[in-house]
C-alpha cells in the first residue's frame, strides 16, 4: 500500500491545491450569494473525488481495501453532480450536504491514517485532516443559522488547513524510498 501511495503522492498534492484555491476564492468572495457557494462546493468536490477515484484505481490490485477510496470519491463526485443538478436548493440543503460530506470524508482519512501508521512513523497528517472534516460538520451542525459569509469563511479556512495537510502528506510520500521495513519519520 505504501508503494502505491508514494507512486501516487502527486494525487495528495492535487487534492491540497485544489483546496487553498477554493479556500482561498471562499476567504477572498464571501459576499457571493448562496448560489455561488454552492457551485464552489460542487466543484471543489468534484475534483477531490476525481483525484480519489484516481487513487483507488491505482490501489486496486495491490490492497484488497482499495474500494474505501473508491466509495469516498463516488460520494464526493455525486455530492458534486447533485450539487450542480439542482443550484436553486436552499442554505439547510448546503449545510446537509457539506455536514455530511465532511463527517464521510473524514472518517475514512481517519481509518485510512490508522492502516498507514504500519508504514509511515508519526502519520499524523491524514488522521489530522480527516479530524479537521469532522470538526467541520459538528461546528455546523452547532450553528445551522450561520450566514452565508460565516459559512464562507468556516468552508475557506477549512480547505485551505486540508490543503497544506494534503501537501505536506503527499511530499512525504515522494521521499519514501523502499528499503526493507523502513518507516517515514
Amino acid at each position: 500500500m505504501i508503494k502505491t501511495l508514494s507512486r501516487n503522492w502527486w494525487t495528495f498534492v492535487g487534492r491540497g491545491l485544489f483546496a487553498i484555491l477554493f479556500g482561498a476564492l471562499a476567504l477572498a468572495l464571501p459576499e457571493l450569494t448562496l448560489i455561488a457557494m454552492i457551485w464552489m462546493f460542487g466543484a471543489y468536490v468534484i475534483v477531490d473525488g476525481l483525484f480519489q477515484i484516481a487513487l483507488s484505481v491505482t490501489r486496486r490490485d495491490e490492497n484488497d481495501r482499495w474500494w474505501l477510496l473508491l466509495i469516498e470519491g463516488i460520494f464526493g463526485v455525486a455530492a458534486g453532480i447533485v450539487t450542480f443538478l439542482w443550484p436553486g436548493i436552499t442554505g439547510i440543503a448546503l449545510f446537509i450536504m457539506v455536514i455530511v460530506w465532511a463527517m464521510v470524508t473524514g472518517v475514512l482519512e481517519i481509518a485510512a491514517a490508522i492502516q498507514l501508521r504500519r508504514f509511515l512513523e508519526n502519520e499524523w497528517l491524514l488522521a489530522f485532516s480527516g479530524i479537521l472534516s469532522i470538526f467541520l460538520g459538528i461546528a455546523m451542525l452547532a450553528w445551522p443559522g450561520a450566514s452565508v459569509i460565516a459559512l464562507a469563511w468556516l468552508i475557506g479556512i477549512y480547505a485551505i488547513i486540508f490543503g497544506i495537510t494534503l501537501i505536506a502528506l503527499g511530499i512525504r510520500l515522494k521521499g519514501w524510498e523502499p528499503s526493507g521495513n523502513q518507516v517515514l519519520a
